[in-house]
């Protein structure tokens, strides 16, 4: 029977010299969902991540992986787990098969295991089989080494710090296609300080602040708790902009609509309203059509992982 939770953080504390760096956080995740912890510098996600390799240890709480506790010095949990570091190091005089054979090889994979297993990783994280050197290697072929390295024993759980801080714009996106191919195979939980990444491939959000989870959900939970319930309609004409805000100004008092500002430079307008965004159309659309006004674009205004971040945290 499989586990319901990947990984489970019941309520971690940890100190430092009397400074509590992490505070209560607790969080579950799913086989096979793609996860990112995220927030300021400082706010606790390597910490988090040492604690859940069994590399730091935790004042309190418990963390579990595949339901077997982790607890730091014993390592009866890093088969369950593979790591990538924001700068991985390697043997730079080895060929990518040859430095997966020889980490193969200490962890314990026969060679048969392993002459089946290197070339399907190589494979499947998009390095070619070839004997180029590590030293003639990009950053993005690095982390994808990196990540090949972390695959070699079949864990039930990659975690990833700070994976695409020091890639380029292209190694970034070829890395975070890698990632999304992994989803369903392997759970992910990956630290980031890039939120473009985040919104592009992840399932589930957590944002640390000063050492608390502050906020955690889908993107989707985030974007519907942290809505502003506004409409962005662009007009055509300036005309237009002029007689649709005078008709919103003589129904501003009913109980639909909240506010508006409008930039007539643009032929922009922001209509924030009080109830359900379909009613608020349906009211829109009738005054588009009663007075024959044709908009560019009309647009719900759905929160950004930015704009909910920055009021997380600030």
């Amino acid at each position: 029977m499989s586990s319901k939770y990947i990984l489970e953080m019941n309520h971690i504390e940890k100190d430092f010299s009397g400074n509590k760096v992490l505070k209560d956080v607790s969080i579950k995740v799913k086989p096979g969902e793609i996860v990112a912890l995220i927030g300021e510098n400082g706010a606790g996600k390597t910490t988090t991540m040492k604690m859940i390799l069994g590399l730091e240890e935790m004042t309190s709480g418990e963390i579990l992986v595949n339901e077997l506790p982790v607890v730091f010095g014993d390592n009866q949990t890093n088969h369950l787990t593979g790591y990538l570091p924001d700068v991985p190091e390697f043997y730079d005089y080895m060929s990518a098969q040859e430095y997966l054979r020889f980490c193969g090889e200490i962890t314990g994979l026969s060679k048969k295991q392993l002459k089946e297993k290197v070339p399907e990783i190589l494979s499947l994280v998009g390095l070619k089989l070839d004997k180029r050197k590590i030293k003639g290697y990009s950053r993005g072929m690095k982390q994808r080494l990196g990540i090949a390295q972390a695959l070699l024993n079949d864990p039930k759980l990659l975690i990833c710090d700070e994976p695409t801080s020091a890639l380029d714009p292209s190694g970034r996106n070829d890395f975070l296609e890698m990632l999304a191919n992994l989803r369903g195979r392997i759970t992910i939980l990956f630290s980031t300080h890039i939120l473009g990444d985040v919104e592009r491939i992840c399932d589930y959000v957590g944002i640390l602040d000063q050492g608390r989870l502050a906020v955690s959900g889908s993107l989707d939970e985030l974007k519907h708790q942290y809505a502003k319930n506004q409409i962005e309609i662009e007009f055509s004409h300036e005309a237009d902009l002029g007689v649709f805000t005078t008709k919103l100004t003589e129904l501003r008092n009913e109980d639909i609509l909240n506010d508006f500002t409008f930039d007539p430079s643009k032929n922009l307008l922001i209509l924030s309203y009080k109830q359900d965004y379909e009613e608020v159309a349906a009211l829109v659309f009738r005054l588009f059509e009663s007075h024959q006004i044709f908009p560019n674009t009309i647009k719900k205004i759905d929160p950004s992982l930015e704009t909910i971040f920055l009021e997380v945290v600030q």
